[in-house]
């Protein structure tokens, strides 16, 4: 079994657990391939260094990502791309999407003898136009619509199916995955949505109305979305964290639910609401 690893060494101590994952994949049999820009920090072990990423992902079996939810989530559409299975190993805070903690290693053997399954997760499409181009984006946890730095309030309407249903008048606009209701969603007091249903939330960040509720659309919504500042405020669009996209006065996004899904591996037989009382445990903590 040929697997890759992806390790974020900005966070603290991962390059020393990204060892310890490359030592026990390969005492289980596992053989281990990384990117070719990190062979100076992993010199003197036995990985395969790829300078082509396409072919990596191509040539693995699955991805192991090493480092907190955004590590894993910005490796999850990756792995989703090339149509490969995920499993997160936690390094960050929380960990919502992982897999294993890193005292957790030995159950590595589970995923290199084949004994794991998997759990699909819908992906967000979305889409806008961009200098006459179509631009499309793929999410795991959410996009974001907001304000940028000056504190001013925004315009926002809702249409779904062509059909106007909503509007606000706050901060900004969160569109998430079942996946991303335990992430900014959650923060901005949204529901939290087992990751086995198909659904798209929508919650409204700091809305200026005592009444104004998330609202949860079915699998097949086709949602968009068009934000106005009456004081020439920026606006910007962020996927997943890590892509940034200023837009227009009223420039029409779109959102829906994509035909990629991430495929996470699962070595443990804890449920879904078990990992949130203890991640949320941890916060409160």
């Amino acid at each position: 079994m040929k697997i890759a690893i992806m390790p974020n060494l900005s966070k603290h101590n991962a390059q020393f657990h990204t060892l310890k994952v490359v030592d026990t994949l390969q005492k289980f049999g596992a053989e281990v391939c990384m990117r070719s820009n990190l062979k100076g920090r992993f010199a003197n072990s036995s990985i395969a260094f790829y300078d082509d990423f396409d072919r990596m992902m191509s040539d693995c079996d699955a991805v192991i990502a090493v480092g907190g939810d955004g590590t894993i989530i910005h490796c999850s559409r990756h792995a989703a791309a090339a149509e490969k299975p995920i499993l997160g190993i936690n390094v960050g805070r929380l960990g919502f999407v992982a897999g294993l903690e890193t005292d957790e290693l030995d159950k590595l053997e589970k995923l290199v003898d084949g004994s794991y399954t998997v759990e699909r997760r819908m992906m967000l499409e979305v889409q806008l136009e961009n200098n006459g181009k179509l631009e499309t984006y793929f999410a795991l946890n959410d996009a974001v619509i907001a304000r940028g730095a000056l504190s001013r309030i925004l315009d926002l309407t809702v249409h779904f199916n062509d059909k106007n249903v909503c509007e606000y008048r706050a901060d900004g606009l969160i569109i998430s995955t079942p996946t991303g209701s335990t992430a900014y969603s959650l923060s901005a007091g949204g529901p939290v949505i087992d990751p086995s249903v198909s659904c798209i939330l929508l919650s409204p960040i700091c809305p200026h109305s005592l009444l104004t509720r998330p609202v949860i659309f079915g699998p097949d919504a086709k949602l968009s979305v068009t934000a106005s500042s009456n004081y020439g405020s920026e606006i910007f669009l962020t996927v997943d964290g890590d892509t940034f996209i200023q837009v227009a006065d009223n420039q029409k996004i779109n959102f829906y639910r994509s035909d990629r899904m991430v495929r996470i591996i699962k070595l443990k037989d804890d449920n879904f609401y078990e990992v949130v009382n203890e991640k949320l445990a941890e916060r409160r903590n």
